[in-house]
This record gives structure tokens, C-alpha cells and sequence, in this order.
């Protein structure tokens, strides 16, 4: 078995696994379901200050992206896309897919987004039903700060939706304070449940827009309203995948009884840029580091391939590449949820060491050692 170490999914701890595999009641009719879902629902609504209302809804995280838009956008809606990173991009084919027009806010896919320019735009054009912000955006790892773009656009009467699906339980996040409209997550990032799930939060201003709607949301399963009365109902829109549910609500319990669980992540990524910039590497962002993964530029004289493939076929250790404008470019390290530990970064860095003497790369120092010496 390999370490996985990836910019998720993320490792699993035991409590969740055997979580999964208990024996489970009919999700359609067993009332005790509901409960439990609500429940699980009503802890992550704790979690992330979020005075609406949160759901847990049955396919990868990326289902609670294209939900949002699915859900808020009508034929010729213009919705604001900010832009600086491949996920942040990817919005746009979600607006586009239901009639409505992306106008992309481009910036530097190395520094997060400036929110004094993005007022300046904004005061030219803010003719925008919503807009789209990634949170964490994983390719780079930029860390865009959510607490200063949402209320902005708020401010000027813009909607938004926030993708947290690899920022959420390694970053600090406040729904309420931040003036979140909808939020997406997934289960298989700092959450450390498998990939399977996808949690929304959802404002009251955005459940409005969606009933508001002069015509009918163009889709069935990514239809956030037809999750509105559950509760009332007993009744879901589709069987429950009851199994990962169960899971998900351990690995809740986890992250809640993790009290420090965003001080650790902030540890071990900061010890480990430091490492990996000591030793001569280079990180591919000028600025606003993310605490979940690390990116890093894949040195000259190796190809990305061959980092990996010797990682993984020769120390047992899986980091990802990337894809898109940054494939071949970078390796990332994913520090997030149960991969946010000393042993297994000190592993990884160890092999990392190894793989890079064994490729003719020579580091200034060793990586692991560094990343000890930063945490005494």
C-alpha cells in the first residue's frame, strides 16, 4: 500500500472506515435517517458559522459546484467568474452549461485576488447576478481570502459562491462573517472521509434567488431546492448513500474534536515551505500560501514523471502532479486533514530527499531534517 500524501483525496482514519461498513437501514422509508442526517447536517452547519442551512448531498465534490450554478442561473444571467487558478476558471463551463454569461475576472494564477482591483472592476461593472470564487484553488494552492471578496461583492448586490472543497477544516472559514451565499465542500480533502460526498451551505438570500426564478432549474440532481423540505417531507430526492453518510459523520466527530485541528495545519505547511525552500526548491506561488498542499516547481534536468514514478514505485509515497496550464509543471504535496501530521510529512520528505539524490538533483540540505529542525 502506498502513503498517500496527494492533494486529496486524503488518508482515512480507521473510526471512519469501519464507520462505513456497519450495517445500514433503508434510507427511503426509516425515519431514524432523517434524523441522523439532519443532525450530521446541523454539526457542519455549527462548524462553519452558518446561520442557513447545510446539506449533504450524494456524488463528488464537484456535484456542489455545479449544483450552485444549476440552481441560481437563468438563460442570459451574467455571472462574474474570478479567475485565478484552473478551478477558478472551471466555473465558467458550469454557468455556461445553464444559459448563462461568464465575464472572467482574470488575475495572477501565483498570487491570490487582490481585492482593492477587484473593486476597482466592480465599480465599472457590477451587473452580476453571482459570482464565483475557489477558495482554495488545489492546482496552485493560492488561498484567495473569502472574508474580504464575499462581503465586497455583497456590497455591491452580487451573490456568491464559494468552492472551499480543498480550503474548508485546514483554513479558517466563517459563512456568516464572510457574507457566504453558497458553499461548496467535499468529503475526501482536510475532511478525510472518501471521496463520494459533497456538502453545500446555503444562505437564506440564496434559497430566495433560487425560488424566485422565473423558470425552472434545468436539472434534477443538481437541484438544491429539492432538498428544501426534507426534513419536513422525510422524504429525499434520491436513496441516500447511506454507507458514506455514516462515515461522514465519524469523520465530523473527528474534526470537531480536533481542537486544534487549523493550528497543526498551519504548522506543518509553514515548516514545510520552509524546508522545501531551503534545500534550494521552488514553490510555484509568489503569495498567499494555502495550509492544505504544497506546490512545488519541478526542478530542471527531471521531468514530473519521474519525481512521482520514483516516489511511488520506489518509497511507497503518492504525491500528485497537476493538469491543465500547470501539467508538468509542478508536484504538489497534500497536507491536509489526517496527511497533516509530523510522521507522515516526515516520511514524505525523507523519500522526497531520496528521490531527488537518486534523479542527480542536488539539494541544499536534507528536507526532513529541516522540516524537524523548523517544528522544534
Amino acid at each position: 500500500m502506498y502513503k498517500i500524501m496527494t492533494a486529496g483525496p486524503t488518508q482515512v482514519r480507521e473510526n471512519v472506515r469501519m464507520a462505513r461498513s456497519l450495517e445500514t437501514t433503508n434510507p427511503d422509508l426509516d425515519v431514524a435517517f432523517v434524523e441522523f442526517y439532519k443532525e450530521t447536517c446541523d454539526k457542519l452547519q455549527s462548524m462553519l458559522h452558518c446561520s442557513g442551512r447545510a446539506y449533504i448531498l450524494g456524488g463528488e465534490g464537484i456535484l456542489g459546484l455545479e449544483a450552485a450554478c444549476a440552481s441560481l442561473t437563468e438563460p442570459g444571467d451574467r455571472v462574474l467568474v474570478l479567475d485565478n487558478g484552473i478551478f477558478g476558471k472551471g466555473f465558467a463551463d458550469f454557468v455556461t452549461m445553464y444559459g448563462g454569461e461568464a465575464v472572467l475576472y482574470t488575475s495572477d494564477y501565483q498570487r491570490p485576488i487582490d481585492a482593492a482591483d477587484l473593486r476597482s472592476f466592480l465599480e465599472k461593472d457590477s451587473d452580476f447576478k453571482y459570482a464565483t470564487v475557489v477558495h482554495c484553488d488545489t492546482p496552485s494552492g493560492v488561498l484567495n481570502d473569502v472574508s474580504e471578496i464575499c462581503p465586497l461583492l455583497a456590497e455591491f448586490g452580487i451573490l456568491s459562491v464559494v468552492d472551499s472543497v480543498a480550503g474548508m477544516f485546514g483554513e479558517y472559514l466563517n459563512f456568516d462573517e464572510s457574507k457566504i451565499d453558497i458553499l461548496c465542500g467535499g468529503s475526501q480533502k482536510a475532511l478525510s472521509a472518501p471521496a463520494g460526498l459533497t456538502m453545500l451551505w446555503v444562505s437564506d438570500k440564496a434559497m430566495e434567488a433560487m425560488e424566485s426564478r422565473k423558470t425552472p432549474v434545468a436539472a434534477f440532481y443538481a437541484n438544491i431546492l429539492t432538498f428544501k423540505t426534507y426534513y419536513e417531507d422525510k422524504w429525499f430526492p434520491y436513496t441516500m448513500p447511506i454507507s458514506d453518510i455514516t462515515g461522514l459523520a465519524v469523520a465530523v466527530d473527528n474534526a470537531i474534536a480536533d481542537k486544534d485541528i487549523l493550528s497543526r495545519h498551519e504548522k506543518i505547511a509553514s515548516a514545510t515551505r520552509g524546508a522545501v525552500t531551503k534545500a534550494g526548491l521552488s514553490l510555484y506561488l509568489e503569495e498567499g500560501y494555502s495550509n492544505t498542499v504544497t506546490v512545488i516547481e519541478v526542478p530542471q534536468g527531471v521531468t514530473d514523471r519521474q519525481i512521482l514514478d520514483t516516489l511511488k514505485d520506489k518509497y511507497n509515497v503518492m504525491i500528485s502532479g497537476c493538469f491543465d496550464v500547470l501539467a508538468g509543471k509542478v508536484i504538489r504535496i497534500g497536507h491536509m486533514g489526517e496527511n497533516a501530521n509530523v510522521d507522515d510529512m516526515t516520511l514524505t520528505l525523507d523519500a522526497m530527499d531520496k528521490t531527488f539524490a537518486d534523479l542527480g538533483v542536488k539539494l541544499n540540505c536534507s528536507m526532513k531534517e529541516e522540516f524537524l529542525n523548523r517544528l522544534r
